[in-house]
């Protein structure tokens, strides 16, 4: 629920933002020809350039492998401890790689690794297979997901971008929303993106050896905050980075494609986060206070307990003065029974400067059942007696 909220969320911002909201006037000059920034909570765009432009994104596309993955991990379909088999394809696969033998087997956990850490095709080729036993059938997932969160202007045709096909492509917005996903649904994945280096070991018929993972994504050592996402470079797709980072607990996600060298890509993504700190600040509603308790008509208890559904938080890109913000308890005067635990009893609106900017839902704690014949009579009895 918490996520539909932040969506809903989000529309409303976006519908209500002029476009001095996105403070493009005050944002870097930069070379790259398509970049977007965004702010996960909300999936607030704050700023773009040619953002919906259908470019080839290279590994920049193991994004929506690893969110499929971790979709597959969350619906128990597969686990972390999983054995995986490596085919003859997956070792075929060229490019960036982790060197996987056919027939080596590796767990679920360390082939994540190797995709997230440092951009492995033969592993992302392997993780397709163990999940939808070809990666055809697995690429029909990713866009599948791709139409599923709107992404109108990405088709995939591998798991990993090393396709030069003019059918793979995606935007810099697209690869912002499919960013946003991955972090508000599994912010797990940091735990893998933000690690510099880490060995792994290959067994094979040929024996034991070490090799040596290391992260594609320059950031995490230059920039305060970093610990994400993802990089990608190709002759074609020149060279990408979808990048990511926290403070004061605002996320950003910044994503550049296209940029002319690799020195750019980093140097132009820390510019856009930074721009993106600047503009953003959040308040939090740490002191909702107790919804209280609704009447109940023609039930068993005359009173039920109510809860919030979840906190209270709103994003701000113009310097807004959270000093203002009112709220206002709006409750049903009465509940007519049954009422069912979780049933919507009101809502906790919050204006700023007479314009509404967000509500909370207000829901009963624990069902009533309606009151029957044989309750009413052993409530007469009672009273009668006791």
């Amino acid at each position: 629920m918490k996520k539909w909220i932040s969506i809903l969320l989000a529309v409303f911002l976006l519908a209500g933002a002029g476009t001095g909201a996105f403070a493009q006037e005050n944002a870097p000059e930069i070379q790259t020809p398509h970049a977007a920034v965004m702010e996960v909570s909300t999936g607030q765009i704050l700023y773009e350039k040619e953002a919906d432009a259908r470019v080839h994104p290279a590994s920049v596309t193991k994004i929506m492998t690893i969110l499929l993955t971790f979709e597959a991990l969350e619906s128990g379909e597969i686990s972390l401890e999983d054995q995986v088999v490596t085919s003859a394809r997956a070792k075929s696969m060229g490019g960036s790689q982790v060197f996987l033998e056919e027939g080596e087997v590796q767990t679920v956990e360390t082939l994540l690794k190797c995709i997230i850490i440092a951009s492995g095709n033969d592993a992302s080729v392997a993780m397709a297979e163990h999940i939808s036993s070809t990666e055809e059938a697995f690429v029909q997932k990713m866009n599948e997901e791709a139409a599923r969160l709107g992404m109108e202007n990405t088709h995939f045709v591998d798991c990993c971008g090393l396709t030069d096909s003019s059918e793979h492509y995606t935007s810099a917005k697209d690869v912002a929303i499919m960013s946003r996903e991955l972090l508000y649904r599994f912010p797990q994945v940091t735990e893998y993106s933000h690690i510099w280096m880490e060995d792994i070991t290959h067994v094979t018929r040929q024996g034991s050896s070490t090799f040596t993972l290391t992260n594609t994504n320059k950031l995490l050592r230059s920039y305060d905050g970093c610990d994400g996402l993802k990089t990608g470079s190709t002759s074609l797709a020149k060279f990408c980075l979808s990048a990511t980072a926290r403070r004061d607990g605002i996320r950003l996600i910044s994503v550049v494609l296209g940029a002319p060298d690799s020195k750019t890509r980093f140097s132009e993504a820390g510019n856009l986060l930074s721009h993106g700190f600047s503009m953003c600040s959040i308040y939090y509603d740490e002191e909702m206070g107790e919804p209280g308790a609704a009447k109940v008509k023609g039930g068993k208890a005359d009173l039920v307990d109510l809860v919030y559904e979840d906190e209270f938080s709103y994003l701000s890109t113009t310097g807004e003065d959270f000093t203002q913000i009112k709220k206002e308890l709006v409750l049903e005067e009465d509940l007519d029974a049954p009422v069912e635990q979780g049933q919507q009893a009101g809502t906790l609106v919050y204006t700023l400067n007479g314009k509404k900017i967000g509500e909370v839902p207000i829901l009963a704690a624990a069902s009533v059942e309606k009151a029957d014949y044989s309750y009413c009579l052993g409530e007469v009895f009672d009273s009668w007696f006791l």
